[in-house]
């Protein structure tokens, strides 16, 4: 939810402080870039190097450098942040802020400011309950900032209760449940299928194919972007998410993971079955290493149950569910029969005709066609491209 957000960290003079070093480092783990306020009391808590080489970019702490007289411009920064998060946020902080006073640079762009502003208090017990500590947050609050409520706990002072700053994984978490929440696919719940599947002949051979998971990877994390609840089921392949909400169930046969679909379909928005799963399985896998004989040696083999017919024929009214079929004759007739048997809402057709289509390569090629038999095709992309378009149109059918 944070990649890529420009983020501002106000630090504020507290013992607190010292939990800033690690919402830095959480913050810019996230993917976020962020830019380092701190007031002057602040530096007496920790250090501007702590936080500039967590940040890797300078901590500003006074208006110019004093040493350059280089103006860090408070209105820049106001502009260029898509949120500024104050953490620790003290009473005295507070005070200026409900009250319009700037006379450091973090108040000054926080006046400044057009993005979302969250504070985050930390303060003694006493200071946290008077009356005027909270006529501040209250105004704060009606100015449309957002409090990420102080914790219970231990106290510097030694007592026990309300004050503590959030801890900086809490912080974190209600930055991105608050992102998740304005974005298009926020609580809908999405299935993705990808890679291969394994079929075992004996303890060491399998039957499988060429998949390598890397369109399947790319709309699980496309998905999770846009604020989908992904399950992510995966035959074997050495692919990695790039989103860490991503829930991620591990399969070999087709057998697993037509069981891993079914214990969640049931509560899903939408299943998208990327995976390349295998049509046929050994009747019979020998316990023991089949050793290799001078003769002619077959294998008898049975259909595997049919996972996408089998979701489609448990399809509730609401649900969505996207096929996808790698064809090398007949292209449009197969996709389209696929599309129909299976109950489907659109399938995405690719050709291994396609030059940079198919298997292990980092690019697509493919067509949309819907239940109603209308075609969108699209140029060769990347597979992240594909992704987005393939999701982009998911998104559509969901928020009809």
């Amino acid at each position: 939810m944070l990649e890529g957000k420009n983020i501002i960290l106000g630090v504020c003079g507290s013992i607190a402080a010292y939990k800033s070093a690690l919402l830095v480092r959480l913050l810019v783990k996230a993917g976020a870039n962020v830019q380092v306020l701190m007031t002057p009391d602040a530096t007496s808590f920790i250090t501007p190097l702590t936080l500039s080489t967590l940040s890797k970019k300078p901590a500003l702490v006074d208006y110019y450098k004093t040493e350059t007289g280089e103006w860090n411009n408070h209105v820049e920064l106001g502009l260029w942040a898509d949120m500024l998060i104050i953490a620790p946020a003290t009473a005295n902080t507070l005070a200026k802020m409900a009250n319009g006073f700037c006379d450091n640079l973090l108040t000054a762009v926080y006046l400044s400011a057009k993005c979302p502003v969250y504070f985050a208090p930390a303060m003694d017990l006493d200071m946290w309950l008077h009356p005027a500590t909270r006529q501040n947050v209250s105004r704060l609050q009606s100015f449309g900032n957002t409090l990420i409520a102080p914790g219970n706990g231990e106290l510097a002072s030694g007592l026990y209760g309300e004050g503590r700053l959030a801890e900086p994984e809490e912080i974190v978490d209600f930055l991105s449940s608050i992102l998740k929440k304005k974005l298009v696919l926020a609580d809908h719940k999405v299935i993705v299928t990808a890679g291969p599947t394994y079929e075992a002949i004996d303890p060491v051979r399998f039957i499988g194919n060429h998949s390598s998971g890397k369109m399947g990877f790319a709309i699980a994390d496309e998905l999770a972007r846009m604020g989908a609840d992904v399950i992510l089921i995966s035959g074997p392949t050495a692919q990695v998410s790039g989103q860490q909400s991503i829930k991620r169930i591990d399969v070999t046969s087709a057998a697993e993971m037509l069981d891993a679909c079914l214990a969640h379909y049931k509560d899903a928005k939408a299943c998208i079955m990327s995976a390349a799963v295998a049509d046929y399985t050994p009747v019979t896998i020998a316990q023991q290493k089949i050793k290799k004989k001078d003769a002619s040696f077959a294998i008898e083999l049975k259909t595997t149950t049919d996972i996408l017919k089998t979701l489609g024929e448990q399809k509730t009214k609401g649900q969505i569910l996207i096929g996808f079929a790698l064809e090398t004759n007949d292209e449009e007739a197969n996709a389209i029969t696929k599309l129909q048997k299976k109950n489907l809402d659109f399938i995405v057709l690719n050709s291994l005709n396609d030059a940079g289509a198919g298997f292990k390569k980092d690019t697509n090629k493919i067509t949309i066609i819907d239940r109603d038999l209308h075609k969108t095709a699209f140029e060769l992309k990347s597979k992240d491209a594909v992704a987005h378009d393939i999701c982009l149109k998911v998104a559509q059918l969901i928020n009809q």
